[in-house]
């Protein structure tokens, strides 16, 4: 039997990397063997994300220079997977030639079933309802650092904001059961992960479809009990989710990072409400209030909309005054893309993309002045760190992230002082900082 090489592109979110892991997990290590090097691989998968128009157009280039492998390489075989076929599956063939079959949101367990099939010659295909939802027994190959993992703990969302074309690429809100997200930490910490990533398109829906209400502490309740694990991290926490009982509980457990990421797209009250959030101004200064007052001391990243329809001047005015306000450690900003089947794309008053560009900057750049004030302020202050290595731009310097800084899409710290193994978690005294990274020294005992 041939033995055949793969190689996995995955684009887009965490919550994508783990569908693509999912699917190096259902392919037998007797038959495939993975491969990071695209130009050794006769099998080429690409993980492709649609969630806005940039989006897709990052996921298309990737394909088209992909397929250059298979046109002058060793690759026999390129696969698109994901968010992509999943929203645009009755167009793609056409458009996409190069591409010798498409996998939906939820085929990721059938990727040998189909490979085997288009082996045999079949060409038919068809693509999958968004329904799958993995569990602690599908086999999953984690591409993460060893000491660091993301565990989706739901999949899809029945927040149906308007702008959004999640709840049709990846189906309504399905939770896994507690006991199955327990037993799949416990593994990844017995085999050396020390950081676990809590992800879903909204963390605070965790069990809301079950209707027993919030069912997010309990399973904190249980997963900080885990022994040997140490950084317990929340991400995409939608604001109306976010209970009391659960920040009395982040405050309380050293194991739980002071970290939220907590997306509000926008503060003013029209916005919002065009939408389809289910939370007013009053009600985000209201939270951040409470948050601020049980933990005086957590970071919070949030991410915004630009130009949305009808958005007037006044009313970016009213962010930009808001977020210079300071209330966010980090920040990312997106420019409204105008999704097909999405209601918002209906809405009279789309903005120019000049506006909605400059309207982009001017939110950085205040952002900057917020973040860079922020760090300064922790000059001084003694920060647990996970070392990750080495500086990419020297050897002389090594490398990680704070508490206060999650993967991925938060800055570095960069150690000038002191000796660690990747993997470790050190004290270290903050020196200085820019506006995303900072500097420090590890402290000795």
């Amino acid at each position: 039997m041939n033995k055949y090489t793969v190689s996995l592109v995955s684009l887009g979110c965490p919550k994508n990397l783990v569908d693509a892991e999912v699917m190096l997990g259902h392919l037998p290590a007797e038959r495939f063997k993975i491969v990071t090097d695209e130009s050794l691989a006769d099998i080429i998968v690409v993980n492709t994300c649609a969630f806005i128009r940039d989006a897709q157009e990052e996921s298309v280039e990737t394909i088209l220079e992909v397929a250059d492998q298979k046109k002058n390489g060793r690759c026999k075989l390129l696969i698109v997977s994901g968010c992509l076929p999943q929203r645009h599956q009755d167009d793609l063939a056409k458009e996409l030639p190069e591409v010798d079959f498409f996998m939906g949101t939820a085929d990721a367990p059938r990727i040998l079933e189909l490979l085997d099939r288009h082996l045999q010659g079949e060409q038919q295909q068809e693509i999958g309802l968004p329904d799958y939802l993995y569990d602690h027994t599908t086999p999953r190959v984690t591409s993460s650092p060893f000491y660091s993992a993301y565990v989706k703990i739901a999949e899809g969302c029945a927040n149906h904001c308007s702008y959004c074309v999640i709840p049709s690429i990846r189906g309504t809100l399905r939770s896994r059961t507690i006991p199955s997200v327990v037993e799949e930490v416990k593994r990844l910490v017995e085999s050396g992960v020390k950081e676990i990533n809590l992800i879903a398109q909204d963390v605070t829906a965790f069990g809301a479809e079950r209707g027993n209400g919030h069912e997010l502490t309990t399973l904190l309740r249980d997963l900080v009990k885990i022994e040997g694990l140490v950084w317990l991290r929340l991400l995409y926490a939608y604001p109306d989710g976010i209970t009391d009982e659960l920040l009395d509980m982040m405050a309380a457990e050293e194991k739980i990072c002071n970290y939220i990421d907590l997306p509000i797209q926008h503060i003013d009250d029209q916005i919002l409400a065009a939408m389809n959030r289910r939370i007013d101004e009053a009600g985000i200064r209201q939270l951040l209030e409470r948050i601020r007052c049980r933990i005086p001391d957590i970071t919070l990243r949030t991410s915004l909309i630009v130009g949305f329809p009808g958005e007037t001047d006044a009313q970016f005015r009213k962010l930009l005054a808001f977020v210079e306000e300071g209330h966010f450690e980090r920040l990312g900003v997106f420019q409204y893309s105008r999704e097909e089947g999405t209601s918002a794309a209906k809405l009279v008053g789309q903005v120019p993309a000049r506006s909605k560009l400059s309207r982009y900057k001017k939110l950085m750049k205040a952002q900057s002045r917020v973040a860079l004030q922020k760090n300064l302020a922790l000059k001084g202050r003694i920060e647990p760190v996970l070392v990750e290595g080495y500086s990419e731009e020297t050897e002389l310097l090594l490398r990680g992230r704070s508490v206060r800084q999650a993967p991925d899409v938060d800055g570095q710290v960069y150690i000038t002082s002191g000796q660690a193994d990747v993997g470790d978690i050190v004290n270290l005294e903050i020196t200085d900082s820019s506006e995303y990274d900072l500097i420090g020294e590890i402290c000795e005992d």
